[in-house]
């Protein structure tokens, strides 16, 4: 299956149409799991709004009462963000919860649909019971199914089948109570009801649209127009909701005016992503997470006492790392996957953390949060300017982001996506990749840098010891450079190659340099290194970040 686990399962449409399918993924979860976890139990149901989810809300709930789950608590018309989920089934103590998603992939009958399961804590279901769901896949000799007609999604309320009952609540109300009791929602207001104040989210005809108004326009008093592509959509208006300067162009196009608004931000398909952007300026998710962690404790009461501790994904640029040092916190590197952010969150060990793919959070759930970031900055810009008078001159996002590479040093970043890849093509350069890195040895030169180090990164859980391997081609150099190739994506359309360049710059006569000027040498080694030309032929990269 092409799926990052089989918990996060995604592919076109059609496929899951095909007659039972998806009944049979539904089944063979319910067969992977203990019976105490399902059986009498509570489980929550939600999704980002897209083309199959209403089919596949009622073919779930089914097979849920015919397997002895007790109770569904699903949003009203079937939808609930990601990170929506993960709060109602913190808040309710549910079992679980299933969700219907291909995160930031294109929606519609000849586009994607996906699925995956979260556990109790809300977080991503574990590896561990990944092979025993696909063999269960393949060997299933029965599909368990309630006789109940199909449930009326539309309207909040509980419909009951005997013991089994359907719970349809409102899809923001649980989530937005967290939010409150996160943030400060009257300095949040402040700043949102200024007149020199201007601010744009950019929803993306995606599950985010159900929330924006609830909580920006009509708890914190934003003006409707503030927000773009509000309305979800089955096919998210034709469009691509991924949150970044090549698919928000609408945004891109709006924050780079010549009458840019002073704060911009737009969320994914599923609501678990972010963009971050100011008047004219882009904020690299890397960045993002830094700048959050910096200024968390003095902006957002959740924080007032301190961070536990800060993590990023592996791929993720080292601003991170320097925050988390000046503030002398516990720093971890994980793979790629929220679940390892989830296991550091339980322990206590972690607050806030985030990954270079746009998403970023807190351990207020255990998915990340594209409103929460917004919110979080929303945060910082509103504590920064709660003493500015009408008139004077506002901290800026520029500003904030200026200053904390005065502090910290600025890790210019960047990231090349190469989508729909032929995968044996993809495949081949990864292994010329590995052929270099077993020649390389530290001390070699590779033009103007000197390797320190090149490995296929592995981690080993400092919670529950387990490991995990071959998570990316890191060619690691003496002055902190860092060139990452991974293989990537939830996508049903070949493999999508993804290139991260990285270098950090002390001197602040350099911080304002365009990212792709400073890291063009560090580009070129790593074109030069990996032949991606020669084995893909791809001149470009789809998308640039």
């Amino acid at each position: 299956m092409d799926c990052d686990s089989i918990l996060c399962c995604s592919f076109q449409v059609k496929v899951f149409q095909q007659e039972n399918y998806l009944a049979n993924w539904i089944q063979a979860l319910f067969n992977s799991l203990p019976p105490e976890d399902y059986v009498g139990a509570t489980l929550v149901l939600g999704g980002d709004g897209r083309y199959f989810n209403k089919e596949a809300a009622q073919i779930i709930i089914k097979i849920a009462a015919g397997n002895g789950v007790q109770k569904i608590i699903v949003g009203r018309n079937g939808l609930l963000s990601t990170p929506a989920v993960s709060a109602v089934i913190r808040k309710r103590k549910a079992n679980g919860g299933f969700i219907m998603s291909a995160s930031h992939n294109p929606g519609g009958p000849d586009n994607d649909w996906g699925i995956k399961f979260n556990y109790s804590s809300g977080q991503p279901a574990p590896e561990t019971i990944t092979d025993q769901i696909y063999g269960n896949t393949l060997s299933i000799s029965e599909i368990k199914t309630a006789d109940i007609p199909d449930t009326d999604l539309s309207s909040v309320g509980v419909v009951s089948y005997g013991d089994f009952a359907i719970e349809v609540i409102d899809p923001v109300s649980d989530y937005l109570e967290l939010m409150e009791n996160v943030f400060d929602f009257q300095l949040i207001k402040d700043l949102l009801s200024r007149p020199d104040f201007r601010f744009i989210f950019d929803a993306m005809h995606a599950i985010t649209g159900a929330y924006a108004g609830p909580i920006f326009v009509e708890k914190l008093g934003a003006d409707p127009d503030c927000i773009l592509n509000g309305v979800p959509l089955e096919d998210f208006g034709n469009g691509h909701p991924d949150p970044n300067l090549t698919y928000a162009k609408e945004l891109v196009f709006t924050m780079f005016g010549t009458h840019a608004p002073d704060f911009g931000a737009a969320s994914d398909g599923d609501g678990d992503r972010n963009m971050i952007l100011g008047k004219r300026f882009f904020i690299t998710p890397s960045d993002s997470v830094a700048i959050i962690a910096a200024n968390a404790q003095t902006a957002i009461p959740y924080f007032q006492f301190g961070t536990k501790g800060l993590a990023r994904s592996m791929p993720t640029s080292g601003a991170l790392d320097r925050v988390a040092e000046k503030l002398n916190v516990p720093f971890f590197e994980v793979p790629t996957g929220w679940k390892f952010f989830g296991n550091l969150m339980d322990a206590g060990k972690l607050s806030i953390c985030g990954e270079e793919s746009f998403g970023t959070g807190s351990d207020h759930i255990r998915e990340k949060d594209g409103i929460w970031a917004v919110l979080a900055w929303l945060s910082i810009l509103a504590h920064r300017n709660k003493d500015k008078k009408v008139g004077e001159r506002l901290v800026s996002v520029e500003d904030i982001a200026m200053e904390h590479w005065k502090t910290y040093g600025r890790n210019f970043f960047s990231r090349y996506d190469y989508e729909a890849c032929e995968s044996h093509s993809a495949n081949q350069m990864m292994d010329h990749l590995r052929d270099v890195m077993a020649n390389s040895k530290p001390g070699e030169k590779y033009g103007n840098y000197t390797l320190q180090f090149a490995d296929d990164f592995s981690y080993t859980d400092p919670v529950d010891g387990s490991t995990v391997s071959k998570q990316g081609l890191r060619f690691v150099f003496t002055d902190g450079s860092r060139i990452i190739f991974r293989l990537s994506g939830t996508g049903s359309a070949g493999a999508t190659i993804r290139l991260y360049i990285e270098q950090f710059e002390s001197d602040i006569s350099k911080h304002s340099l365009d990212a792709q000027t400073a890291l063009k040498p560090l580009i070129d080694l790593a074109l030069s290194v990996s032949k991606l030309k020669d084995f893909t032929g791809r001149e470009k990269p789809t998308v640039i970040t």
